[in-house]
């Protein structure tokens, strides 16, 4: 199959920190390279493949100083894409609507799989324009938002089997791994921490939209006692980070699409404590991979409870459930319906 794959570009593929939309689309397209499909993968410059790479813009957008106006390099990528029609089987887009007027207006095959949360009131009138563009969710959650939109399916993000090594927990700390940002609520992490009695260790990044709330939220939590701030950490470093935990702390206080670090952590063996919202019931199962709650106090009495899970289950869990094998398969499978359903329509 000849599959084009358009990313985001603030982040290149996959991206050399932070960035979860970037870094699974990477999953998904050296995959499908491995199972011999015709990739060619739009993303920026500095992306690393081994599918035909078209780049728009040298850098990734986020780490690249002269970057004014991302919006440009965006229309340049599509306008890229839609030239090389007759090169693909099907177009599988990662940047949300912004090609939905050019895909209404070729015949190719065309799927998005929306990253984002979806609540959001100003989209339920552009899904009611766009009311044919076939969609994937990355989890039954997200959907909620927009009933009518014509889903395909919903596929949970995978991970390579063998990206994140297993880890025993004896750095007997607990982490935090993602954004500071006001919906992550690192503050809960720093709260639940202190009243479980454990060391927190924190690994994120801080987006340009959150240097405030960083500044006047969160910079003042890092002085606390038994509270370490590493900074923004790369894939290499997950495994030591996550594996020495006692768990991750997902604290959460908005929808979450999906919450790839869960999965991460699953990988490495660490059970996951999450507050309930979004995909959180999705991806753990409550009991055996870690604790969904709602509240601090729960979450305190989970930490407690930590003895109780197995690590080795958690790592089972992510086997069976979230391999990038079984993201692909997935998609692949949606690939060929709309394929299909394009050629019944051109025979008609």
């Amino acid at each position: 199959m000849r599959i084009a794959q358009v990313a985001p570009l603030y982040e290149s593929v996959p991206p050399r920190l932070y960035g979860g939309t970037e870094r699974v689309v990477s999953y998904l397209v050296e995959e499908l390279v491995r199972q011999g499909h015709e990739v060619t993968l739009f993303a920026s410059g500095d992306s690393r493949t081994r599918a035909r790479l078209v780049a728009p813009c040298a850098r990734s957008l986020r780490l690249d100083p002269e970057c004014i106006d991302p919006l440009a390099p965006h229309v340049l990528m599509l306008e890229q894409v839609y030239r090389r029609l007759d090169e693909f089987d099907l177009i599988h887009s990662h940047v949300d609507y912004l090609d939905y007027s050019l895909a209404r207006r070729h015949a190719i095959p065309h799927v998005t799989t929306l990253h984002g949360r979806l609540d959001v009131p100003v989209l339920g009138a552009l899904y009611e324009e766009f009311r044919e563009m076939p969609v994937v969710a990355i989890s039954d959650a997200q959907r909620r938002a927009l009933p009518h939109a014509n889903w395909q399916g919903t596929v949970h993000h995978g991970l390579p089997r063998d990206l994140l090594r297993p880890g025993d927990g004896r750095g007997g700390y607990l982490a935090f791994l993602g954004r500071l940002s006001p919906e992550k609520r690192v503050d809960r992490a720093v709260e639940i921490a202190a009243r479980a009695g454990m060391r927190l260790r924190i690994a994120a990044k801080v987006d340009p939209a959150d240097r405030q709330y960083f500044a006047e939220v969160v910079r003042p939590l890092l002085d606390r006692p038994g509270v370490e701030y590493l900074g923004e950490i790369g894939e290499a470093e997950k495994s030591d980070f996550l594996g020495g935990a006692r768990a991750l702390l997902f604290p959460i206080d908005w929808p979450e699409p999906f919450g790839l670090v869960m999965v991460e952590a699953l990988a490495c063996g660490t059970p996951v404590v999450a507050f309930r919202g979004g995909s959180v019931a999705e991806v753990i199962e409550h009991g055996t991979t870690g604790f969904v709650v709602d509240s601090i106090p729960d979450a305190v009495a989970a930490v407690g409870a930590l003895g109780r899970l197995s690590r080795a289950a958690c790592r089972r869990a992510f086997e069976a459930r979230f391999t990038v094998e079984r993201m692909a398969r997935e998609y692949l499978a949606i690939y060929a319906r709309l394929i299909e359903r394009v050629d019944a329509r051109r025979c008609a």
